[in-house]
């Protein structure tokens, strides 16, 4: 018999795993908007709308620190973050777009070298996703081969019933482990009726077709068409659930500071700079084609893997409104 639990029972459990010391993340209203942010209590989990900003700040946080240093005694003394120390974190209410960009991201992150800081926060972390009911205009997550119900990166997977309650899937030990150490939240059902699945404008895209046009079209009018008004902010990057593009910096002074993560984007007129002045992206066409070719070519060759989930947070975003779902309509729709 499947397992529920109810939405009271939801907010019970993150009750009881905030009182078990764990770092509970979920949708929460922060003012005018909603974010991922730490629950104090199951009531602040907001389920009703996709937050803001993506889940990916849990495990690769805008700005962090790898080591700091300081001069004592005429030597430089170098000091590790310990990174034991990071908390056991619950994200819950993850939608399928934000529940699948970790999985992805795990091929960078543990490719030619193993990004500690990234791996230790994914190991101590679970994720609980949510079915989606609810979507707009700029969702395109069937079109890049996900669904409003896709379970991949979820450790436990909630499908919302039309009686309010959620049916509960265990998809990874993780999420055997989170339900069976509160089992007493959750009951069984002889069936389950589904609540309606967010649906979506956008058609499915032939991925394979847009990746071999792509290899063919390096030089194309399309770049420059679109960099026409790409203002190269990079809300696009900042607010997508799979870029992963940072820098590294020194901070502070030749006596103490630190060494710190920053993200960065493909999309700055500088990502690329060279010491000697030279910049191979010198326009912002290159740039922007840099970032097409990177979800949908070269991700793909290196990984086997899309860097794009098709939650529409660029499009709602971009201040000049590129839809980055129709650009993928346009290459899929030509036929060379």
């Amino acid at each position: 018999m499947p397992q529920i639990i109810t939405e009271q029972n939801l907010r019970n459990l993150i009750d009881l795993l905030v009182k078990e010391s764990k770092v509970v993340v979920g949708p929460k209203q922060a003012d005018s908007v909603v974010l991922y942010q730490p629950l104090a209590a199951g009531s602040e989990l907001t389920l009703d709308s996709l937050p803001r900003r993506s889940a990916k700040e849990l495990f690769f946080p805008i700005c962090e620190k790898i080591l700091s240093y300081q001069r004592q005694d005429g030597k430089m003394q170098v000091t590790d973050v310990d990174r034991s120390r990071f908390p056991e974190t619950v994200l819950i209410g993850a939608p399928p777009c934000d529940a699948a960009s970790p999985a992805i991201l795990d091929a960078v992150f543990s490719w030619d070298y193993n990004d500690e800081f990234y791996l230790e926060r994914r190991r101590k972390s679970t994720i609980v996703g949510i079915a989606c009911t609810k979507g707009d205009d700029a969702c395109f997550c069937t079109a890049v081969g996900l669904a409003p119900n896709a379970e991949a990166g979820s450790d436990l997977f909630l499908t919302p019933l039309k009686d309010g309650s959620y049916a509960c899937k265990a998809v990874t030990e993780k999420g055997k482990a989170l339900v069976d150490a509160h089992a007493g939240l959750f009951g069984e059902a002889a069936s389950v009726d589904a609540a309606p699945f967010a649906e979506q404008g956008t058609e499915k895209l032939d991925l394979v077709k847009i990746k071999k046009w792509l290899e063919g079209h390096f030089e194309d009018p399309l770049w420059e068409k679109i960099s026409d008004i790409c203002v190269g902010c990079g809300s696009c990057a900042f607010i997508c659930p799979a870029c992963h593009c940072f820098d590294i910096n020194d901070e502070g002074s030749t006596e103490q500071g630190s060494r710190r993560k920053h993200w960065d984007a493909c999309g700055f007129s500088k990502f690329t700079n060279h010491a000697s002045g030279h910049n191979p992206r010198d326009v912002q066409n290159k740039r922007y084609r840099n970032r097409i070719m990177h979800k949908f070519k070269y991700y793909d060759d290196k990984f086997g893997k899309t860097l794009c989930t098709g939650c529409g947070r660029c499009v709602r975003a971009c201040p000049v409104g590129i839809d980055i779902a129709e650009i993928l309509s346009t290459i899929n729709a030509k036929q060379d």
